[in-house]
This record gives structure tokens, C-alpha cells and sequence, in this order.
């Protein structure tokens, strides 16, 4: 069974920082691309940020770049995703995502795999 399970979410203060991981079981993800996205009470989910399969490319949305990084460790079967700069509107739940294909999409339609999520609270 495959599972992706994320960490390292929690209350922060705006300016603040936090690091999410997400762990995959079941299968390794080395050859997949894996994504961030999240979700706020009342909106639809939406993208954050996704990596190749071999970490060497990266997309972010337009509300995160240059606050957030992502990055995986394949030997650990592990996607991070490095939040700077917090601010009251990255408040969500975030999900971790694993992809069937290699290269990074935008679109929660072209990944397979999904975390339950872990809620990330900026207060101002």
C-alpha cells in the first residue's frame, strides 16, 4: 500500500518558518516528480510547488516564489518543502502528492498519490 505522509506542519507567526516533510512507503517515487499543494477553508486546493525526478527542476506558484523551496532526498523517498517569510494567507492544510510521471505539473489531476495533509497556521 502507498502511502505519503507529511510533517512539520503548526502554528508559526507571520515571518516565521517551517519545514514539511513527506515521507513515501509502498513504492519509491525516484523516477516520479512529487508536489505541494494546499488547501484554505472555503477555497479550492492549489498548487505550491513541485520537483522533477531528479530534484534538478523546480516550479513554484507565483504567491510562494522565493519564500519556498523544494526539494527530495530519493534515497530517503522524501520531499521537503522549506516555508520563509510566512504570511497569514499561506494558512492551509498542505498536501504532498506523488506523480506518475517524471516531469513537475501544476495540475492535481496528473498526480496519483496523495498524503492526508498537514495544517500550517500563520498567525499575524
Amino acid at each position: 500500500q502507498v502511502q505519503l505522509l507529511e510533517s512539520g506542519g503548526g502554528l508559526v507567526q507571520a515571518g516565521g518558518s517551517l519545514r514539511l516533510s513527506c515521507a513515501a512507503s509502498g513504492r519509491t517515487f525516484s523516477n516520479n516528480a512529487m508536489g505541494w499543494f494546499r488547501q484554505a477553508p472555503g477555497k479550492e486546493r492549489e498548487f505550491v510547488a513541485a520537483i522533477n525526478w531528479s530534484g534538478g527542476i523546480t516550479n513554484y506558484a507565483d504567491s510562494v516564489n522565493g519564500r519556498f523551496t523544494v526539494s527530495r532526498d530519493n534515497a530517503k523517498n522524501t520531499v521537503y518543502l522549506q516555508m520563509n517569510s510566512l504570511k497569514p494567507e499561506d494558512t492551509a492544510v498542505y498536501y504532498c502528492a506523488g506523480s506518475s510521471y517524471m516531469h513537475t505539473s501544476s495540475r492535481p489531476g496528473n498526480y496519483d498519490y496523495w498524503g492526508q495533509g498537514t495544517q500550517v497556521t500563520v498567525s499575524s
